[in-house]
């Protein structure tokens, strides 16, 4: 959950790749600076283990983790995907509450779970289990209409549920007041429920398990599913939670803020020079989501707030940067920088060695929407991975660069990695091949590799002479000074399915 109600902010990088817990937390830290008030919640799907990863998840300063059942979902979901889906929640939450208590996390997060929840007695066992949070999904669309035809997925859904065909969505009969109607009901089982238990609120219900009883099936040992952890008192204090807050107290945008104020306020431009260190990181995030609370998603003018950094940033250096942001580092930067970047602009250089040198970390510009970026020096690996919108310039990059890349443009004037281009389906990638040799570090399966259009060159030039305005890179200097004999080593990058959409605009518009 990235905002909160009459906010709009920047988007988060689509798909997001989590390796390991840490980057896990990294990215709750880069949301949580976007937006400080934002609930960060983690979805997990019910199995065996799920406790194990939950309580990473809680270490990782998320404020809720929903515990999904395998009996919901869509209703347009095939057969073959519902026998995979997980297993009932009640085996998840169980473990992820027993967990989180034998942990000593469970008051650090807020336990949600869904999964065909349709009674108040779904929601006494739900809260007996451990949950604090319940969902309802299926139950609510049937009150409002729905008889499962499952064509969510057809756009022809009769009863008008699930369509955007307007004569279909007349056929909607569906009234706030039967959802009101349904819970009402369910509110009231569950109140009955309570006093039986005699229990006053819902909060007093979470992981009390010991007013559960298992019923004899078949030899099933519900004794591990019912298990009460000895720490957790019969007055559970599982609801006093620990504020996340503490996770974005000490950060250097706090101080960026505070330096551009009026700035902020007036939309006059502003220029600031300041320091910066490894430890400082998701730098910009926070700065940026100010700018999107009062300017939303079209931010400012270009350049209107520019911060001078030096020094050697931490990781995510400039993570969702709104437009009108632009940073310029002169030193060295960690993993992560540019992520999802919104229309900022980002500018790397630093105050020794060659382009050669690796001067950003892996995953740069991960999820990039829209902005610029020159970088003197080159980078890791996976560099501009899901890429839609951003152009770069870079002077090097590891392996796998432009992975899964859907958009904008990026300009290589060195050595790639190998596998450059896997997956790409939507860009364009130029890349400067001095050794000859880039067709067997290129993965052509979803691209192909072409000379270059007089837009190209243009284009190309273009990019290169911001690069050297902006970072005095040498060797684009040289490229530029040469520009007649050095474009001719120059290899274009595109994928087969960019080029057919572009063909069939071309050729609609020359249809009138």
């Amino acid at each position: 959950r990235y905002t909160t109600p009459g906010v709009t902010l920047i988007s988060p990088p689509p798909h997001h790749d989590i390796y390991s817990i840490e980057d896990l937390a990294q990215l709750i830290f880069d949301l949580k600076n976007v937006n400080p008030d934002a609930r960060i919640s983690v979805k997990l799907v019910s199995e065996a283990g799920v406790g194990t990863v939950a309580a990473g998840v809680a270490k990782a300063h998320a404020d809720m983790i929903l515990i999904s059942g395998g009996d919901g979902g869509t209703g347009a979901s095939p057969k073959s995907s519902i026998r995979h889906a997980g297993l009932p929640w009640e085996l998840g939450l169980s473990e992820t509450h027993q967990t989180l208590v034998l942990n000593n996390l469970r008051d650090r997060v807020r336990i949600q779970t869904d999964g065909q929840l349709r009674t108040g007695r779904d929601v006494a066992m739900a809260a007996l289990l451990g949950a604090n949070e319940f969902g309802f999904a299926t139950s609510i669309l049937i009150t409002l209409g729905c008889v499962m035809l499952r064509h969510c997925h057809l756009n022809n859904c009769s009863l008008g549920v699930a369509t955007q065909d307007e004569l279909l969505s007349e056929r909607f009969a569906g009234k706030p007041e039967y959802i009101v109607n349904y819970l009402s009901f369910v509110a009231q089982e569950l109140r009955e429920i309570m006093a039986d238990l005699g229990i006053r609120t819902l909060d007093e219900m979470v992981g009390r398990t010991d007013l559960l009883e298992a019923v004899e099936y078949r030899g099933v040992d519900l004794g591990k599913v019912l298990y009460r952890p000895d720490v957790l008192s019969p007055k559970s204090d599982v609801l006093s939670r620990k504020s996340s807050d503490a996770l974005v107290e000490n950060i250097l945008d706090k101080k960026l803020i505070e330096l551009t104020e009026q700035s902020l306020k007036t939309g006059k431009p502003i220029e600031k020079n300041i320091g910066i260190k490894n430890s400082d990181r998701a730098v910009g995030a926070m700065l940026s989501g100010e700018i999107c609370k009062v300017y939303g998603e079209e931010g400012l003018p270009d350049d209107t707030i520019k911060i001078n950094f030096k020094g050697i940033a931490g990781q995510s250096f400039g993570a969702f940067l709104a437009k009108g942001a632009t940073f310029e580092l002169e030193g060295l930067a960690n993993d992560y920088v540019g992520k999802g970047i919104s229309g900022g602009k980002i500018i790397v250089a630093p105050s020794f060695g060659t382009g050669s040198d690796i001067v950003i970390g892996n995953t740069a510009f991960y999820g990039a929407i829209a902005g610029e970026a020159y970088i003197r020096g080159t980078a890791g690996e996976r560099f501009c991975i899901r890429n839609s919108g951003l152009h770069a310039v870079v002077e090097g990059v590891g392996d796998h660069g432009c992975e899964y890349m859907t958009g904008g443009r990026v300009v290589v004037i060195g050595k790639t990695g190998l596998n450059f281009g896997a997956g790409m389906s939507g860009g364009i990638a130029y890349v400067y091949d001095e050794d000859q040799k880039f067709t067997k570090r290129c993965n052509l399966e979803m691209v192909e590799l072409e000379g270059l259009a007089n837009k190209d060159k243009q284009d190309i030039e273009g990019m290169l002479f911001r690069h050297h305005k902006y970072t005095g890179s040498t060797k684009a200097k040289f490229i530029m000074d040469n520009f007649a004999e050095e474009i001719k080593k120059f290899v274009k990058v595109m994928p087969f399915e960019y080029k057919r959409i572009l063909q069939e605009r071309v050729e609609e518009v020359s249809d009138g």
